[in-house]
């Protein structure tokens, strides 16, 4: 299934999207230099659905639950309402086949022929919900227990038995300290849940159709469907403008605490993700 996004009537929608392809692809080729060539392996955030032809890379953080909830739903999978799909299932390893599952051949094949997109957020603001969710939120029990423990054992003087045991305490600053420690990504890649977006969905490597962002994500998600021909299909409504606010708050109210020095050290540890995707730097930090 070919779809053509240069053709057919021009929305303001389409030429939004058509902006975002573009300046992606200026970005790449402004900001990267060689890179190495890709392995299935890096494929394996990009999920497939053959019957509409479509590639997505999912993002944590960034409305991934309900894409894999509507794309559950568009194959047949689960339930016609994706509303109806319990999270548990959407993420249910091996529910939507991976581009990682197939030969190098039918890899190839679908990234010429299918419509592939992302959605991708502000970073820090997402850096900030990851936090939020994993270690400062009590159902993240198992989570804390592998990160929150050794971010605990590792950088905090003194710590509490009981901080060891459970991890269930770490700082913020404690976590940003974990993120820009070489040791951490020497033992073993990010979490998917503070990866950078660009090295879960190499958009300098990949066409991406579309781009999606969490701060439009209602009309992207339409837009996607609109050209996936299934405009009937309810994208699960978005977190309203309050909620979205006060995710912009949470990561001001966080990153005001932490100094200019490691302020600017994440930032450029997230900087590729804020030009490949046209973010500011936000207002709040201290760069200079």
């Amino acid at each position: 299934m070919l779809y053509d996004l240069d053709q057919g009537p021009r929305s303001a929608l389409a030429e939004v999207h058509r902006q975002r392809r573009d300046l992606l692809r200026r970005a790449c080729s402004r900001h990267t230099r060689r890179q190495r060539l890709l392995g299935p392996e890096d494929l394996r955030h990009v999920l497939v659905d053959d019957a509409h032809g479509l590639l997505y890379c999912y993002v944590p953080k960034v409305a991934c639950t309900n894409w894999k909830r509507v794309l559950l739903a568009l194959s047949g999978r689960a339930r016609s309402d994706p509303r109806a799909i319990p999270a548990h299932e959407a993420h249910a390893r091996g529910r939507l086949p991976s581009l990682a599952d197939f030969s190098p051949a039918e890899i190839n094949r679908r990234l010429r022929a299918y419509l592939a997109f992302l959605f991708v957020r502000e970073p820090f603001e997402r850096l900030a919900s990851a936090y939020r969710n994993k270690f400062a939120r009590p159902y993240s029990a198992a989570f804390q227990r592998r990160y929150g423990t050794r971010i605990v054992r590792r950088l905090r003087p003194r710590p509490h038995p009981d901080a060891l045991a459970r991890g269930h305490d770490v700082r913020f600053a404690e976590f940003l300290a974990y993120l820009l420690d070489p040791r951490t990504r020497r033992e073993e890649p990010f979490n998917e849940h503070w990866e950078r977006a660009h090295a879960l969905c190499h958009p300098c490597r990949l066409r991406y159709d579309v781009v999606g962002k969490f701060e439009t994500l209602a009309e992207d998600a339409a837009f996607v469907l609109g050209l996936v021909g299934a405009p009937g299909l309810r994208f699960p409504a978005p977190p309203p403008r309050a909620k979205t606010a006060a995710a912009r708050d949470l990561a001001e109210r966080l990153f005001r605490d932490i100094s200019p020095f490691y302020q600017r050290r994440l930032f450029d540890l997230y900087r590729m993700d804020f030009l490949l995707f046209n973010y500011s730097a936000p207002s709040y930090l201290r760069l200079h």
